[in-house]
């Protein structure tokens, strides 16, 4: 969950670089069909945007982490509209949003019947508000699809580090959100684990968590550092590693938050010999904080950045979750809808005509693990962006490959170099006219497939 500091590995692994590339011999022996996505992993991917939404009682103390002991009536966003949020990030290309519903002090934002530390007890709406219900209302008449956030750890909970009697008290809380607002897309955990009030460490039962939600809601997928579903991408610059392969190890992550140089390598490039599908989520925010802070209206994140983070983490293989927080208002900014709006724009004439539309590619197979295609544009032209997409609904095995382009069809030249695919894989090429073009797959986990192709000009 947000903020580097509570996932403590980093610290020593933040410059670790995605592993090289390497031989996949030992992958080759016969074996069961790869990992392949779930029709809710496909679409969760498919839909490449989420937004976060971090909003609570951080939001009016101008504080990051809240320590459980905040008045509930502090919270008073005078003009909350979940509909403006959703709005905002439908117009921007966004499909999906994950509400914050509990942070780590405790404080929840429905009515919950565990806790006194809730809007009930706040002055908004007259201590009958339910953002969390304001919120699944808003996103499925904007045509959004609603995901929640539950901190496992609660800095207001007396049971918390009482392990057996915090667990059931999170299942309660967890079962409350998972029945009381229809269906439900996303659930987002993390491993933050700290000292409660009675100053001792909870144990989380995650196998009870899972199976929870597991059962509430069987179409939802889950996003932790061990999954099941999504796993985090290993940092929060919103940078996915450009080698990222979709499968894990799920031994090598046992537990969301499990500390560790090898934890973080797994997160990062996930493992060719996976044996579950467990795509990477990048999650970043628009501002340098998380929750919503005055003194950084000016330090927004610019278009150009927004299109930045694309790139990184859609253009390699993952899907980016942006955070943008709601003001003590209850509004999106309108810097921050702005820069959305404009990323949008930017996006919308970057990827306006694929010049490889419609054209014929000319595939086949090299050796058992390589192949070659290649396009005639049928004319000269500009090429700054390649967009490749393995069919991941048979998995992924693209290992290493090269994409190379002429003008008369003899004499090629280098425009991009890569490792992994996957559901989509966005190279920035330096300009280059060509009429032809030639994707090589040099090496692949199984005989390679035909890669979808597309390319973008200035």
């Amino acid at each position: 969950m947000p903020l580097l500091t509570r996932r403590g590995f980093l610290a020593a692994t933040a410059s670790l670089l995605a592993a090289p590339p390497r031989s996949w011999s030992r992958l080759r022996s016969s074996r069961p069909a790869r990992p392949a996505p779930t029709p809710a992993q496909l679409a969760w991917q498919r839909d490449e945007l989420g937004l976060f939404l971090h909003f609570g009682v951080n939001t009016f103390t101008d504080r990051e982490w809240g320590d459980g002991r905040e008045d509930p009536a502090i919270f008073a966003p005078a003009r909350l509209d979940a509909r403006q949020w959703a709005g905002a990030a439908r117009a921007a290309g966004f499909r999906a949003m994950i509400l914050t519903a509990k942070h780590h002090d405790g404080f929840c934002l429905w009515p919950s019947r565990t806790t006194d530390h809730s809007v009930a007890k706040s002055p908004w709406r007259d201590g009958h508000g339910d953002v969390v219900r304001e919120f699944v209302d808003a996103c499925r008449a904007g045509g959004m699809k609603p995901g929640l956030y539950l901190s496992p750890w609660d800095r207001n909970a007396p049971a918390y580090g009482d392990s057996p009697r915090y667990n059931d008290l999170y299942a309660a809380q967890l079962t409350e959100l998972l029945t009381g607002y229809g269906r439900i897309y996303e659930v987002w955990f993390d491993g933050a684990n700290g000292e409660g009030p009675n100053g001792r460490r909870q144990e989380y039962d995650w196998p009870r968590v899972f199976g929870l939600v597991r059962r509430l809601q069987p179409d939802a997928v889950m996003f932790s550092d061990a999954g099941p579903d999504i796993r985090w991408i290993g940092n929060e610059r919103g940078a996915a590693a450009e080698t990222n392969w979709s499968t894990m190890d799920p031994a090598a992550v046992p537990y969301p938050g499990a500390p560790g140089d090898a934890v973080l390598k797994a997160l990062r490039t996930g493992d060719p010999a996976g044996t579950v599908w467990r795509p990477g989520e990048t999650d970043t925010s628009i501002r340098p904080g998380w929750f919503y802070h005055p003194a950084e209206d000016d330090k927004v994140r610019t278009v150009d950045e927004l299109v930045e983070l694309y790139f990184t983490s859609v253009g390699r293989n993952s899907k980016l979750l942006l955070n943008v927080p709601p003001t003590r208002d209850g509004l999106l900014h309108d810097t921050d809808v702005a820069r959305l709006a404009g990323m949008r724009d930017q996006l919308g004439e970057l990827f306006a005509t694929d010049l490889a539309a419609g054209r014929q590619a000319d595939w086949r197979s090299t050796r058992p693990r390589s192949a070659t295609a290649e396009i005639d544009l049928g004319r000269e032209a500009a090429v700054i962006i390649a967009d490749l997409r393995e069919d991941i609904t048979r998995g992924q095995i693209v290992a290493l490959y090269a994409l190379d382009g002429s003008a008369d069809g003899t004499s090629w030249r280098p425009l991009s170099r890569g490792t992994t695919i996957g559901c989509r894989k966005l190279d920035r090429l330096e300009p280059a006219t060509v009429r032809h073009v030639r994707l090589s797959i040099d090496d692949a986990l199984e005989p390679p497939r035909p890669v979808g192709v597309a390319l973008f000009g200035p």
